[in-house]
């Protein structure tokens, strides 16, 4: 089945076509800036190598879909002779609140509802919406289906996702953690399993490490807990967002800085993490760069710091994890950090003997810009280390196949 997986930002638009029965990407690309001057669309036909880049009004996100579609049929560089080629559509969503706990096809129903988790995800909800309704500009009779990165974690028991708040706040307006990256969870566990041999009695965790964070830990195939909480904001150090924090600290410094929420906000969201703490940069990659020049470096010691805040909470979640499920079986590194920080991934394994865990520090510091699977971990460690690259698109296009061949 011909599958375009499409994931709408605010002012953007990425896609890719699969074709599910290889499993092979035709053509990927992005449309940016839309609703902004000098907005454009770079295409790749991947089946014959080919790349263009075109500056092109457009308006909307119905306008940039038409674009993609022409692109996709283009004599040079498509790959479909015509759009009823195009048989399914595989959105990304973020955010699906308690409403979905797996992929669906898209109905007034299911809009509905997704437009119920505008508050939970403010940024992202409006720009999904944009996205579908563009599609449907373009392609109203092609089935479309909604995958939502909040629905692997809604196998979490109430005792993990409630919050000690009035509980009169879940129940009017639906605080409570939802965690988030569940597609890359969902798609590395799953790789997981496979090479464990095994579904029931596994207990994995899996780390997606990257601009944004999350830890999850997987029992027998389904999330029992999670870093990220109500929103994305929660959890582990990251590129900008200082992840879990004691809350007073929230109206301490709304007072002593006279704050407003929404520069409280912006302040948690996108000044702090890697960037607030070392002072110069939110890249995992400008921070390592540092400490490698040591302490003549004037930025070595806070980007030291920084990388060891990260390295600390990951090993408690961990260990953590490990506790709540009675035991551990895999680790599982993935996203652009968690698959390409060598020291991280190193520094995050070393001195946890209590739980059996050994990394292969030769082959771990090889292991970079990696395609492949690879196991991480030495011979004799009780604990399997992988990385695992993710593939959210992949496990997108294959929800979508599933879904709408159940419906014919």
């Amino acid at each position: 089945m011909n599958v375009l997986v499409v994931n709408a930002g605010s002012s953007s638009l990425k896609y890719q076509l699969f074709d599910t029965n290889t499993e092979t990407v035709f053509a990927k690309g992005i449309c940016e800036r839309i609703g902004i001057e000098g907005s454009k669309i770079e295409h790749k036909q991947l089946i014959k190598g080919l790349k263009t880049e075109e500056v092109r009004d457009m308006k909307n996100h119905a306008e940039a879909m038409k674009l993609v579609v022409e692109k996709l049929l283009d004599k040079t560089y498509g790959c479909l002779s015509s759009m009823e080629e195009i048989e399914a559509v595989g959105h990304r969503v973020v955010h699906g609140g308690a409403f979905f706990s797996e992929s669906m096809l898209l109905s007034e129903d299911v809009l509905a509802k997704l437009r119920l988790c505008h508050d939970f995800a403010p940024l992202h909800t409006p720009a999904h919406i944009q996205g579908i309704e563009g599609c449907l500009a373009v392609m109203p009779d092609t089935p479309q289906v909604l995958v939502f990165d909040t629905a692997f974690h809604q196998t979490m028991a109430p005792e993990a996702y409630m919050y000690a708040l009035p509980y009169e706040l879940y129940e009017k307006y639906g605080v409570r953690r939802y965690g988030a990256h569940g597609t890359s969870h969902r798609f590395v566990a799953g790789e997981m399993l496979k090479i464990l041999g095994r579904t029931e009695g596994t207990r994995i965790v899996t780390c997606h490490i990257g601009n944004g964070s999350s830890v999850s830990a997987v029992k027998d195939g389904k999330v029992v807990d999670t870093s990220m909480g109500f929103t994305p904001l929660a959890g582990v150090e990251m590129g900008t967002r200082c992840g879990d924090i004691d809350p007073a600290i929230v109206p301490f410094m709304m007072e002593k800085l006279g704050l407003t929420p929404a520069e409280a906000s912006n302040l948690m969201n996108k000044k702090s993490g890697f960037l607030g703490v070392s002072g110069f940069s939110s890249d995992s990659r400008d921070l390592e760069s540092a400490v490698a020049d040591g302490p003549a470096n004037p930025n070595y010691e806070r980007a030291n710091l920084a990388i060891n805040i990260l390295k600390l909470q990951l090993k408690k979640l961990i260990g953590a994890y490990a506790a709540e499920m009675n035991g551990l079986d895999a680790i599982v590194f993935t996203a652009g950090i968690g698959e390409n920080n060598t020291r991280l991934r190193e520094i995050v394994c070393e001195d946890m003997e209590i739980f059996g865990i050994e990394i292969n520090k030769e082959l771990n510091a090889k292991m970079l810009r990696q395609s492949n699977i690879v196991k991480l971990s030495t011979d004799a460690s009780r604990v399997a280390v992988y990385l695992i690259p993710t593939n959210e698109e992949l496990l997108i296009a294959r929800d979508t196949a599933a879904i709408v061949s159940a419906t014919k």
